[in-house]
């Protein structure tokens, strides 16, 4: 007997684009909430159509909207403003990521859906807020990683910040946004007036939230964190080292017992041994002595062979992998992170597990990103009791 998803009878309608909003609904969509996404009549998701196609989609997108359902609606047209209203009082959660006032401007803002639907969970994500001097900005991820102070961080200090491979900050902000819609639910679960409320998610508070210690750190010593490449400021042993055969391993000795165990394994028991190398702070100050000693037994011994002696010792350490390396590795395929699936033609591809793993209510993937507008007969005749005729003058009006 199949056990419900944590999220099933939760229904999302889901008005946003690109990155942030669209990384949240996915993840409700794997855990069982019905995730419709509303979309542009002609062109749907600027995402469609980013980075590597396949066919008419871009690959990104079969993962991205993966378990959701496309319905496309015009809602710069009152009369698609006018579905949006019609749907409120069916859905549980509302989820967006337009510049702060746009909703507003179409009659579809938080103050308006509750009139309509007082249970209605409306999460906004946006570049800076909905509130503060910065809340009109127009806002993206790249730029909050900056102004939240993560590119300031990222690289070497003798070079210009650079960005981390992915689009870190929408991501973050995506589950900052989940994390937000399910405390709601929570709440209203337990109001006995079921009222719903506002999330209002901001990308460069949701990058400035990662950033450990460093702002009570500049408040009470004045230091501010700087580039420091492959190094991690004030843990010691913890860098990237260069092996014999010119491969890098990652190893975090930073633990005083791993560090014990890390000496010892590199034939370094004098630095084992050493008093002043005891705790983290006393190598903090030598660690620049210490990676060299590091580097001078992997640069002995190929990548394996570190990586044999490491586990062999149980120090944490492993090897920098690229999208190949993953695909070729056993952890991967036993915790079920290279999901086999059938795209529509019949294509056999891999896609991305599903995060975090439920004992009893894992989640699941049903299906890969949907066909723009794929089910508006579903939702609207299903959903709205609209007949195939009124459809058809939608369409023909442009409003779906």
């Amino acid at each position: 007997m199949s056990k419900t998803l944590p999220l099933e009878g939760i229904t999302v309608l889901e008005m946003g684009n690109f990155v942030a909003a669209p990384f949240a609904g996915k993840i409700m969509a794997e855990f069982g909430a019905e995730v419709i996404k509303v979309e542009e009549p002609v062109s749907g998701d600027p995402l469609r159509s980013w980075r590597i196609m396949y066919g008419h989609s871009s690959i990104w997108w079969y993962v991205q909207a993966r378990n959701k359902k496309s319905i496309t609606v015009n809602l710069r047209k009152t009369e698609g403003q006018q579905i949006i209203r019609e749907l409120i009082p069916k859905v549980d959660v509302v989820l967006e990521n337009f510049k702060p006032g746009t909703l507003e401007k179409w009659g579809l803002g938080y103050e308006e859906l509750k009139k309509i639907n007082p249970s209605i969970i409306m999460t906004r994500i946006s570049g800076y807020g909905q509130t503060g001097p910065y809340r009109d900005k127009a806002g993206f991820g790249s730029v909050a990683e900056a102004i939240g102070g993560l590119r300031y961080l990222t690289g070497y200090p003798d070079r210009p910040p650079v960005r981390v491979g992915i689009a870190i900050g929408d991501l973050v902000a995506g589950l900052y946004a989940v994390i937000g819609t399910l405390m709601a639910l929570r709440v209203r679960q337990e109001d006995k007036e079921r009222k719903g409320q506002l999330i209002d998610v901001a990308l460069y508070e949701s990058v400035f939230s990662l950033l450990e210690g460093a702002l009570p750190e500049y408040v009470l010593s004045g230091v501010v964190r700087e580039r420091t490449g492959s190094t991690l400021p004030g843990v010691a042993p913890s860098n990237t080292y260069e092996c014999k055969d010119g491969k890098h391993v990652v190893i975090g000795g930073n633990s005083d017992n791993i560090f014990q165990r890390l000496m010892k394994t590199i034939g370094r028991r004098d630095l084992a041994d050493h008093p002043q190398y005891a705790n983290n702070q006393g190598r903090a100050e030598h660690a620049e002595l210490i990676d060299q000693a590091i580097e001078a037994w992997t640069k002995q011994h190929t990548l394996e062979e570190v990586l044999n002696a490491l586990d062999e010792a149980s120090v944490p350490a492993g090897p920098i992998y690229s999208i190949r390396d993953i695909v070729n590795d056993i952890q991967y395929k036993e915790r079920g992170m290279l999901l086999p699936v059938k795209l529509e033609d019949g294509t056999e591809c891999l896609f991305p597990g599903i995060v975090p793993k439920l004992s009893d209510t894992p989640g699941q993937m049903k299906w890969v990103g949907p066909k723009l507008g794929e089910h508006n007969e579903e939702v609207y005749v299903r959903m709205l009791g609209y007949s195939h005729d009124q459809l058809t003058q939608l369409k023909k009006e442009g409003v779906i």
